[in-house]
């Protein structure tokens, strides 16, 4: 893991994005304060609305983004966001009824919808071992862990001895630092004709190429099956603690800490046992022990009552162990599965619908555990679970390979720019004519094609090239 910090430009985007994660921590806990000031007892509502608000810019907005800027340096993109996001920062302490909450948050989250797909695809180029990626990306889970316990004790620190408002400013600091971070490191451009592609197919490229290759529909799913159990641990764990347990700030800091100390310790082990095995084993055991440990822990709810403390906290551990095993190897199978000139479309694609499995698991999760109580809401979230295991397995089939080589001999001769031969995104061992994923061919800028006949029409098109 160490080894990364040998690579200049990685560790001026890691900063940049551990140093943006500490002002969104802070912003949160403003946010809140700030809610209360405005609306009083309806600060909840204010919250949720607000958090609704980012999702709906997450999911709508980040493929939109990403076709927008598509022709602009990769550099002065991600700096653009920041300096957008600082700027919206700036002002939120000067707002003075809700409705501008709400327009600065959306314009906020369509910054960071901008942002994050961005950078995630940048550092594939960056780091192009698969090793090292695979490590950038459990540095990746643990800085999103950490700034899940750092952030709130240092919003703690700060409001001892100063006003909420000046929150924001730690807001702002952090964005402008990442600003900076981001404008010395070295970021490859895009090679390729991606930005001379037309606005309709930038816009859905990702998407289109996501849902076409067998390793990402799965990765869909997986998501859902994570979102569905990791809705239940964020809505709920408040519900448990303050209400089961008697619990007060500390406590509930506590089990959000256990859950976050097991996603930890998963990215820590993952990259060695990711040297081992492949990545579709690893993501479908941490969802079949996701599901079995919310399907028992449900049981214990419903049937026997609360755990005791500390085996409480076991729990809530493993499953954020489990969880960060689903999530973290991610972005190896969307890494495989484009060329470098198509990556931003991918990874947006992957932002908006990863976001938007958590758009329907958060409110689900809540509405479960109002109207069914703890123990069948986490049966139910954990059915949704099984569901998209399920669905995982059916999509990408366990004899798939990662990326087999192999050649359209009746391809017209100089068809590509180079002499290599075709790489395959996927092709199933029984039916792989019928049932490949072929990646777009080098060179030549195509579409990904899902079967044999929608290949032979690409072949057709290749031909009337100029």
């Amino acid at each position: 893991m160490l080894t990364l910090f040998a690579h200049r430009d990685y560790v001026r985007l890691f900063a940049a994005q551990v140093v943006a994660l500490i002002g969104t921590g802070l912003l949160t806990v403003a946010l809140g304060l700030l809610a209360y000031d405005l609306a009083g007892a309806q600060a909840g509502l204010v919250l949720s609305t607000a958090y609704t608000i980012k999702m709906v810019a997450y999911v709508g907005l980040s493929p939109v983004a990403q076709a927008l800027v598509q022709r602009l340096p990769r550099k002065t993109v991600l700096i653009g966001a920041d300096v957008l996001r600082a700027g919206v920062a700036l002002c939120l302490p000067f707002v003075t009824d809700l409705w501008q909450i709400y327009g600065l948050i959306f314009v906020l989250q369509a910054a960071s919808a901008t942002f994050t797909p961005a950078y995630q695809a940048v550092l594939p180029d960056v780091l192009p071992d698969e090793g090292d990626y695979t490590r950038a990306l459990s540095l990746s889970r643990l800085a999103y862990d950490l700034e899940n316990l750092v952030s709130p004790a240092l919003a703690g620190l700060l409001l001892a001895v100063m006003s909420y408002h000046w929150l924001f400013l730690g807001t702002v600091a952090g964005f402008v630092a990442s600003a900076l971070l981001v404008a010395r490191a070295v970021i490859p451009g895009l090679r390729g004709a991606a930005a001379e592609r037309p606005f309709r197919e930038r816009l859905s490229r990702g998407v289109r190429i996501y849902l076409a290759t067998p390793r990402l529909r799965g990765l869909l799913a997986l998501n859902m099956a994570a979102a569905s159990v990791g809705a239940f641990v964020l809505v709920n764990t408040v519900v448990l603690v303050r209400g089961g347990y008697g619990g007060d700030a500390g406590a509930l800091a506590l089990a959000m800490a256990a859950f976050g100390a097991g996603s930890m310790t998963a990215a820590l082990l993952l990259p060695r046992i990711l040297d081992h095995v492949a990545d579709r084993p690893v993501m479908m055991t941490a969802a079949r022990g996701l599901i079995a440990v919310a399907v028992i822990t449900g049981a214990l709810l419903w049937r026997g009552g609360l755990p005791g403390w500390p085996l409480f906290l076991a729990i809530w551990a493993c499953i954020g162990a489990l969880y960060a095993g689903i999530l973290t190897p991610s972005g190896r199978l969307l890494r495989r599965s484009a060329h470098a000139e198509d990556r931003p479309a991918v990874f947006a694609a992957q932002f908006a619908l990863s976001h938007a499995c958590w758009l329907v698991s958060y409110p689900l999760a809540g509405w479960a555990g109002q109207a069914l109580g703890m123990g069948p809401a986490l049966g139910v979230m954990a059915g949704l679970a099984a569901l998209g295991l399920g669905v995982a397995a059916r999509l990408w089939p366990a004899g798939l390979p990662d990326a087999p080589v192999h050649a359209h001999p009746d391809l017209p001769e100089g068809a590509s720019a180079s002499a290599r031969p075709w790489r395959a995104a996927a092709c199933a061992s029984a039916r792989d004519r019928r049932r490949a994923s072929c990646l777009a061919h080098p060179g030549l800028g195509v579409a990904i094609w899902t079967n044999a006949r929608a290949c032979d029409k690409a072949r057709g098109r290749v031909r009337r090239r100029p």
